[in-house]
């Protein structure tokens, strides 16, 4: 039981540390609280079955394609719906909310409510220490730590990383620098729905696509960034690996534990929200930027 709540908490981890970045991520830049962000992951997992199973594409040209495709969406609907409404904090997480309910039924109308299969991208399993693992799983695994990795290189080893950097540090002063923060916080938006879409495509061959998927991953991911510190990348990382494995070892150490998952990851973000408001690497934001 143990190689198995290793096995699965790393691999949940991965796929919650893609979603959880890229939200904290649009969170420091732009101080957008992005509701609608697992929406996209939801919208790339069906573009994705779109592609793949009715149009015939190759598995890396539609994951490729779809993951182009909802962050194309992505930024457009960060121009005509939550750019008018920045300044409003209350308006943003309306508008997100609105957002990911219309592409809900967007998804509900287009393709039904039915659960959807996805052929796997690699047949077969392999044993790692005891535990017998698909090769999709191990693919999860090694295109998030790729995707992180290549995310921690652009934020730290490119201009545009060190332009976001700063604008997520001073949003003021980095207007004042001369920065485009409207550009800024569009790459952003952009760069974490690319995080999101990305899950959402290696995930869905493993998983059904529904139009309800976005939910659960939301709770969880808002779980995350509230125990890392709402807009602390590092925070969310390690939140995490947390919070996946405490959902392996209620999944494997309770019985019916995978009913009671979500359930998990919501009382310890209450308790955190109570004893610790900025999360474990967060800061308190004392007045608005």
């Amino acid at each position: 039981m143990f190689e198995d709540i290793l096995v699965t908490g790393l691999i949940n981890g991965g796929v919650y540390a893609l979603l959880a970045v890229g939200f904290s991520l649009v969170f420091g830049v732009a101080r957008i609280v992005n509701i609608a962000h697992t929406a996209f992951y939801m919208l790339a997992a069906y573009c994705f079955y779109a592609l793949l199973v009715k149009a015939h594409f190759g598995f890396a040209l539609a994951g490729l394609t779809a993951v182009v495709a909802v962050v194309a969406l992505s930024v457009l609907s960060y121009k005509l719906v939550i750019e008018p409404v920045r300044e409003h904090e209350s308006a943003v997480l309306i508008a997100t909310i609105a957002l990911a309910l219309i592409f809900q039924e967007l998804m509900l109308f287009s393709f039904g409510g039915n659960f959807l299969g996805i052929p796997s991208t690699l047949e077969g399993t392999v044993t790692v220490i005891g535990v017998k693992i698909a090769y999709q799983r191990l693919l999860i695994l090694a295109v998030a730590a790729l995707m992180l990795g290549a995310t921690w290189a652009l934020l730290y080893r490119t201009r545009l990383g060190l332009a976001i950097r700063a604008t997520a540090n001073d949003l003021e002063v980095a207007n004042l620098m001369g920065m485009n923060v409207q550009r800024v916080a569009m790459a952003t938006v952009a760069i974490s729905v690319a995080l999101a879409a990305i899950a959402g495509v290696v995930v869905a061959p493993v998983f059904v696509v529904d139009p309800f998927m976005w939910l659960s991953p939301l709770v969880t991911m808002l779980a995350i960034v509230v125990l890392g510190g709402l807009g602390s990348m590092k925070g969310s990382l390690i939140g995490a690996f947390i919070i996946g494995y405490v959902e392996a070892i209620t999944v494997f150490a309770l019985p019916q534990g995978s009913f009671l998952k979500g359930a998990v990851a919501l009382s310890i973000m209450v308790i955190v929200l109570l004893v610790r408001p900025e999360g474990l690497f967060g800061v308190s934001f004392e007045e608005e930027r």
